[in-house]
């Protein structure tokens, strides 16, 4: 490294933010960009590893650990840190095909295992990747590069999320001629609807598919395969198919009133709020509004953070975030210990806004809801809850065990379920004919990724269940490898 002792001399610094209570009153990205001479001594921070555990991206006691794309972060740190920034952007676009969107949104499983971590402040990669690429942007270094010949092989992928383009982008490369099948109104499948503007900004997302498109990668939109286009067909035209479709089917509360009016899914909130948003700056009025409202949001995670940060947007009377897990520690706890991802208390985006606004967290922790209770009309007014407490059983697994005299009457006129996803949808997959895991997903082992249907390969969610972008990135890259060598005998692509 060019600065060995950098990690001794500097602070970990991470990119400031405006202010919550302005931030609320639009819908832009809130985090402001490091300077060059931070970023620099921030690139400094990085040790010469002996083994640099933030690229191994491993899964330990269930979450990641470093890097699932195995970004060459040492290196990329490096020219940061020497000025070297095009060399920079070379090194990490080589892993990573979309790290303007990692760098946004991936909760940064490097940091949790970088070595710097063990006793003090990791290194801020997650700004630092994020400043090459945007840097790459305005310097006009990232332009299409469409490959030289094709090799006269059709793909089709269906969904066009971070592990659709993935693929879509991979296979382009080797020269297939790839179509990518969307069924919403726009290309970008959770990144463009179900993350919150504020988190990742729209044209960012729609910059990259524009780059793809001028690649040669067709988009196709409006079209839902089972329905609109028939699946055999779709096989039928194609020398491979890959199914990205992502796990869709959402997790329901199935309690007493959950048939309720103003009960809702926290993804059909997020996405109408969304297209709303980038139709006409939400002046249809074809979303649904949490204006004035008392807004219970039931389950914690990012998309339980991005349907407060929504509800605050709207101008919510009240905001209420619902958690039946205790509380996160503090600190990081010896059951806990480095490289496993840090499971400490994070106070992100939404809760710092809803605390400048409301004087206090919104999340309540250790909550379950028992029923849900309307008004004459048949919309919901009340959420009845009762406080839990974990405990383990003659089996020796934790359950639930209601608090006596701890229940609770919260007033609602909007109810968000985040509540997370059950696994895909059946149309593709039972038309098809595909096998599923025990957990519902298509069935396709990780590295080889073919389904038991000959030429049919499937990424991201679909796969391996909800999870993180950066593992869907990941999971379309190693697709696109198995697909190639499917189709030419064997494989160039990383």
């Amino acid at each position: 490294m060019g600065k060995a002792t950098g990690f001794l001399e500097f602070e970990r610094q991470t990119p400031s933010e405006c202010e919550a209570l302005e931030r609320i009153k639009n819908w832009d990205e809130f985090s402001i960009p490091m300077d060059e001479e931070n970023l620099r001594e921030q690139g400094a921070r990085c040790m010469d590893c002996g083994t640099p555990f933030c690229h191994v991206g491993r899964l330990l006691s269930g979450m990641a650990s470093g890097c699932p794309l195995h970004n060459l972060i040492p290196e990329w740190n490096d020219m940061v840190y020497r000025g070297n920034w095009e060399v920079a952007l070379k090194r990490l676009h080589k892993t990573n095909n979309f790290p303007e969107f990692t760098g946004r949104v991936c909760p940064a499983p490097c940091e949790g295992s970088c070595t710097v971590g063990m006793n003090g402040k990791p290194v801020t990669i997650k700004s630092i990747e994020k400043s090459i690429v945007d840097r790459g942007f305005e310097e006009g270094w990232i332009v299409p590069e469409p490959p030289l010949t094709r090799t006269g092989k059709k793909v089709a992928v269906v969904g066009s999320g971070p592990a659709g383009l993935a693929c879509a982008a991979q296979l382009n490369k080797a020269g297939h001629t790839v179509t990518v099948y969307e069924r919403a109104d726009r290309i970008g499948g959770l990144l463009t609807y179900g993350i919150p503007n504020m988190k990742l900004d729209k044209k960012t997302v729609q910059r990259r598919v524009d780059l793809l498109a001028a690649e040669g990668v067709t988009f196709v939109t409006r079209i839902e395969i089972g329905l609109d286009i028939s699946a055999s067909q779709l096989k039928a035209e194609h020398d491979a198919v890959v199914l990205c479709g992502g796990s869709t089917q959402a997790r329901d509360l199935p309690i007493e009133g959950h048939e309720l009016r103003g009960i809702h899914q926290a993804m059909e909130f997020l996405t109408l709020n969304t297209k709303s948003l980038l139709d006409s700056e939400l002046a249809d009025g074809e979303y649904l509004s949490a204006a004035d409202k008392d807004v219970v949001v039931i389950g914690g995670g990012d998309t339980g953070t991005d349907c407060v940060a929504t509800s605050i947007r709207h101008g919510c009377r009240s905001v209420i975030q619902l958690e039946i897990m205790p509380q996160a520690p503090l600190t990081r706890q010896p059951s806990n210990p480095w490289p496993e991802w840090p499971k400490v208390l994070k106070v992100d985006y939404g809760q710092k806004e809803a605390a400048s606004l409301f004087k206090g967290d919104p999340r309540r922790y250790l909550v379950s809801t028992k029923r849900f209770v309307g008004d004459d009309g048949g919309h919901v007014q009340e959420l009845h809850t009762v406080r839990i407490e974990w405990t383990r059983n003659e089996q020796g697994r934790m359950i639930p065990v209601e608090v006596p005299g701890s229940e609770e009457v919260l007033r609602a006129q909007l109810v968000l379920l985040a509540l997370g996803f059950t696994g895909p949808e059946e149309t593709v997959l039972g038309e098809l004919g595909v096998e599923r895991d025990e957990r519902g997903n298509a069935k396709a082992e990780f590295g080889a990724q073919a389904t038991n249907v000959e030429g049919v390969f499937t990424a991201g969610d679909m796969r391996r269940g909800q999870s993180l972008v950066v593992w869907a990135i990941d999971e379309g890259r190693q697709t696109a490898r198995e697909v190639d060598r499917f189709l030419m005998g064997s494989s160039n692509l990383p």
